[in-house]
């Protein structure tokens, strides 16, 4: 109740400034024949309009889901060093968004590649509408770039899926029985100092029903990384209920689609050779910035997917949308 009550008066309070700012700008409008006013106007307007937007992801994000922390795993696809390095890359963009948004990470679980890149990853994300904003990623992401792995210098497309879903409060009752569950316990393999890799502190669970498997390496005690794993293993064995429902729907209306990481299923490309370019499928949406969106410059492209899915215009329509300012 306190976190819904301090949500509504930043709202009000989001909306009494609105008010105010759209009045002073109409007196500025009848005045903008002074250069002086129109200077002033010049500078009011593009922080009216940001505060417009942020009030409609606000109100896009008004969910009881949205403003739940995020668990976001990330995947290579077919490829080996290269998916692998692909899968690295988008997990240090989404790290670098999270702190340009102060958010607090904890990585949960890490596997590092053979020679270079991630396995695996799995982190959590706290923050204001982490699981708002960080849902619009949930997909499978291309890249296509001349590979540095690659002595001929050839040009090599690379697929990574990322899945993300919300933790869940403690009020959420998900059943997890004892006896459908096998724990497993190893040495961490990431860094952590001399406790974490001479002890067996690493947690694995295997849920056998469902097939799910959750490890936490990251902690350092046992117990901490079985909480964490049983944290994790609550909120997909939640989402593996809610996608079973979904589907069940889809499977009356035909509307199923079952999605591989790989060609034609993507929902993003980052091209960076021949020509540099980010398009978003989902809504045409399109940048040249690839070096700033690869290092966490994010907020245009999920805004942009957030007010497509708001406003019913998914999948996209084919028009290509530029960022505002290029």
């Amino acid at each position: 109740m306190l976190r819904e009550k301090s949500r509504l008066e930043k709202r009000l309070e989001l909306i009494h400034n609105l008010e105010r700012e759209e009045s002073d700008i109409k007196a500025l409008l009848d005045l903008a024949d002074d250069p002086e006013f129109l200077s002033e106007l010049s500078q009011r307007v593009p922080a009216f309009v940001e505060t417009v937007q942020t009030f409609e992801l606000e109100e896009i994000l008004s969910d009881d889901k949205s403003d739940s922390p995020a668990i976001l795993e990330i995947h290579p696809g077919a490829g080996g060093t290269e998916s692998q390095d692909w899968a690295q890359i988008l997990l240090r963009m989404y790290l670098r968004w999270a702190e340009r948004h102060k958010m607090t990470i904890e990585v949960i679980d890490i596997q590092p590649g053979d020679e270079a890149g991630i396995k695996s990853a799995t982190v959590l994300f706290r923050g204001e509408y982490a699981f708002g904003y960080l849902a619009a990623e949930s997909g499978i992401h291309r890249l296509v770039r001349i590979s540095p792995f690659d002595a001929n210098k050839r040009r090599h497309t690379s697929f990574s899926s990322v899945f993300v879903y919300p933790e869940l409060d403690d009020d959420v009752q998900v059943e997890i029985r004892d006896e459908d569950i096998r724990i497993d316990t190893f040495r961490a393999s990431s860094a952590g100092g001399q406790h974490v890799n001479k002890t067996s502190s690493a947690i694995r669970l295997t849920h056998m029903p469902s097939g799910i498997v959750i490890s936490s390496q990251n902690e350092r005690s046992q117990l901490q990384n079985r909480e964490m794993a049983f944290k994790v293993l609550k909120a997909k064995l939640y989402e593996l209920e809610q996608k079973k429902k979904k589907e069940a729907l889809d499977q009356i209306s035909g509307a199923q689609n079952k999605k591989e990481i790989g060609w034609g299923h993507q929902i993003r490309s980052y091209v960076l050779q021949p020509y540099q370019m980010i398009k978003d499928h989902r809504t045409g949406l399109e940048t040249g910035k690839v070096s700033e969106v690869l290092d966490g410059d994010l907020d245009g492209l999920i805004r942009g997917f957030l007010l497509a899915k708001w406003e019913g215009t998914l999948p996209g329509n084919g028009q290509d949308i530029v960022l505002p300012g290029e």
